[in-house]
């Protein structure tokens, strides 16, 4: 397997967002930077590209009819280098978190590594799909709050599961279209409540000052604003193209969601 065909394998770029999780969850618990918030987003990522490469794997077969490009359909990956890939970042990022938070950490990457594979082997081309999905990003959040601190971040896990949920059920119909606005109209509710929850959120703290509830809600709204316009013109057209775009704006605008929290 070359370098690049690893890097398209594991969407090496999309990882961007997985850091995001962590730090919010730690922000929200109030852990000081350090090596524990430094070492979790790494655990984060990785995790992420095992989801990645897994999610190659099992979609396999139909990524050949769909998506032919992908490394495995391609020739480029064969699906068991894909699968022993997952395993091992996999097994990486568990054991950093645990390096991280002790068996704290351990507590919850455990159930996050298993909801990401339950979510590529069981339950993506579910009804349930979009819950899974959104629950993977919802612990990935109280990763970096900890074990024995997820109450205080559960209002941000909260958020970034709303978004999550939006966007993937969105992304259901990005290589066909859709024929409901039913889609569309969940997808910008969810954007709306997680702006209006980011926005909201340095408030949940009373020792925090008029600047962070300004900044908070200044980062929301530059969220809400890079995100809710494709996902407005989806809605209407529900043309798979502009769906995708959507989703590809939605998957980006992730950052900003985290930067509010």
């Amino acid at each position: 397997m070359t370098a690049s065909a690893f890097a398209r394998l594991v969407r090496l770029p999309a990882a961007l967002t997985a850091p995001g999780d962590t730090l919010a969850g730690a922000a929200a618990a109030g852990w000081p930077f350090g090596a524990r918030t430094a070492l979790l987003p790494l655990s984060s990522t990785l995790i992420y590209w095992a989801g990645m490469a897994l999610n190659d794997y099992a979609d396999r077969d139909l990524d050949a009819i769909e998506r032919p490009e992908r490394p495995i359909p391609a020739g480029d990956v064969t699906p068991v280098e894909a699968l022993a890939v997952a395993i091992v970042l996999t097994s990486a990022g568990v054991g950093i978190a645990t390096l991280a938070g002790g068996r704290r950490g351990l507590a919850v990457a455990l159930p996050l590594a298993a909801s990401v594979w339950a979510y590529d082997v069981v339950f993506k081309p579910t009804a349930l799909g979009p819950v899974s999905m959104a629950t993977t990003r919802l612990l990935d959040v109280l990763l970096g709050a900890g074990a024995g601190s997820w109450r205080r971040a559960l209002p941000a896990a909260l958020t970034v599961f709303t978004h999550t949920l939006g966007t993937t059920t969105l992304s259901r119909d990005e290589v066909h279209g859709s024929r409901s606005a039913v889609v569309g109209t969940l997808a910008v509710t969810g954007t709306a409540c997680a702006a209006v929850a980011a926005a909201a959120g340095p408030t949940l703290n009373p020792a925090n000052g008029w600047l962070p509830r300004v900044a908070g809600a200044a980062l929301a709204l530059a969220y809400l604003a890079a995100v809710a316009p494709a996902q407005v013109v989806a809605r209407r057209t529900r043309a798979a193209p502009d769906i995708r775009r959507a989703v590809g704006a939605s998957v980006m605008g992730t950052t900003g969601l985290q930067a509010a929290l």
